[in-house]
């Protein structure tokens, strides 16, 4: 079940998206995750305040988990709260879902790659990417194909 992604959705406000996946993977299939998160974290988030570069999923226990995104607190934060800016974070997913995750990662060799980190409803939502990885010559046959679809657009206007 893929959802639209969420820079089309109108009703999806985006916080955070992570631009580098899409060159360095090809995204196979899209999961949208809702995230356990704390109290604070949710204020950071509301702030803009999280980075997806370095952030990954794993699947331990039967469960999924996001490891490695930051989420910078605010200097508002309650001195009684200890704040962890990149702690493991669990993802909320159907038990269906996670089943097929949990066969795609383990036996076939996909990566979890956190996508787009959005409000959806009011709460914190993740479209998470089931992934490749590309070689270096993927990436540059991507770019390729980029700047020429770019430069057909151009010829086709220009024409019309």
């Amino acid at each position: 079940m893929s959802p639209t992604p969420a820079r089309r959705d109108p009703e999806r406000k985006v916080i955070a998206e992570n631009r580098k996946a899409r060159h360095d993977y090809f995204i196979e299939n899209q999961f949208e995750a809702g995230i356990a998160l704390q109290g604070w974290e949710v204020k950071s988030l509301r702030d803009g305040r999280a980075n997806l570069a370095e952030g990954y999923g794993v699947i331990r226990d039967n469960e999924a988990w996001l490891i490695g995104i930051n989420i910078s607190p605010m200097s508002s934060v309650s001195t009684h709260v200890v704040a962890e800016p990149v702690r493991s974070r669990k993802l909320l997913l159907h038990r269906r879902e996670l089943d097929r995750l949990i066969g795609a990662v383990e036996r076939e060799g996909y990566t979890l790659v956190p996508l787009t980190l959005y409000w959806k409803n009011g709460r914190a939502k993740l479209a998470l990417g089931l992934a490749k990885g590309k070689k270096q010559h993927d990436k540059r046959a991507s770019i390729k194909s980029r700047d020429w679809e770019r430069q057909r657009q151009r010829l086709v206007r220009r024409s019309g």
